[in-house]
């Protein structure tokens, strides 16, 4: 998915055609908008990339609350931030990438945050993924609904399993599998950094029906999706002898 600036997203109505079923029922495009699903719908939602700080709102008494991306008290239109929109189908296990070909996530700040809606304001926390050292590629997002509605934005860990034993990473935090940042090929190295982000589902949709994804997701996290799909066998799993 290609990186706009966050002020397109922020002021402008997305006009995204997505080849989606005819099913659909959700007609909302824009991720700081409210809707609420079915399974088997499209659901817009975004990435913004920024620093960790940035993604927090300090008021007059001098405490900080996290706000969604789309608030614009934040300011990350006029910040140092870029963003990715994503449009998955409900309920269907989904594998998103971002291309680093031409970015470099922690240029903008190395952490990330998933969001979407408006006076539903659903985000997640804030995600590392890069810094001059290390790079964070691949990630599990849980977006869980209730009656239809976004609530939550999940990033899922599982605690450098995957990457144990292997010396081309390093485990950060006892959480995240990471390669050395001059590793990558927008650094001069071998190793292709885009960004892998497994998105599944749980909760219930408007017809209140149960989301399973998220579940089956859980039941695979000995595996990589990755290795499902076959046209990415140039990704960096496949790189590292598919250590995924």
């Amino acid at each position: 998915m290609a990186l706009r600036s966050l002020s397109i997203v922020l002021t402008t109505i997305l006009t995204l055609v997505p080849l989606i079923s005819a099913a659909n029922t959700n007609h909302v495009y824009s991720p700081c908008s409210d809707t609420t699903i079915q399974r088997g719908d499209g659901i817009t939602f975004a990435i913004a990339f920024a620093s960790r700080s940035s993604f927090f709102f300090t008021t007059n008494g001098n405490s900080s609350v996290q706000l969604s991306p789309c608030d614009r008290r934040l300011g990350l239109a006029s910040g140092n931030s870029q963003v990715a929109v994503f449009r998955p189908k409900v309920d269907e296990i989904s594998l998103l990438t971002i291309n680093t070909s031409s970015f470099e996530p922690d240029t903008y700040g190395g952490y990330m945050v998933a969001f979407a809606g408006s006076k539903y304001a659903a985000r997640s926390l804030p995600a590392f993924v890069a810094n001059s050292t290390y790079t964070v590629t691949s990630f599990t997002l849980a977006l869980e609904f209730n009656q239809g509605r976004l609530n939550n934005l999940y990033w899922k860990r599982d605690g450098c399993a995957a990457c144990g034993g292997n010396s081309s990473f390093v485990c950060l935090n006892n959480q995240d599998c990471a390669i050395r940042t001059n590793s990558c090929k927008n650094r001069g190295g071998l190793v292709d950094c885009s960004l892998g982000i497994q998105v599944a589902f749980s909760g219930t949709d408007k017809h209140y029906s149960v989301l399973n994804s998220w579940y089956e997701v859980a039941n695979l996290r000995q595996y990589s999706l990755y290795g499902l799909y076959a046209n990415l066998k140039n990704s960096l799993t496949s790189q590292y002898s598919s250590f995924f």
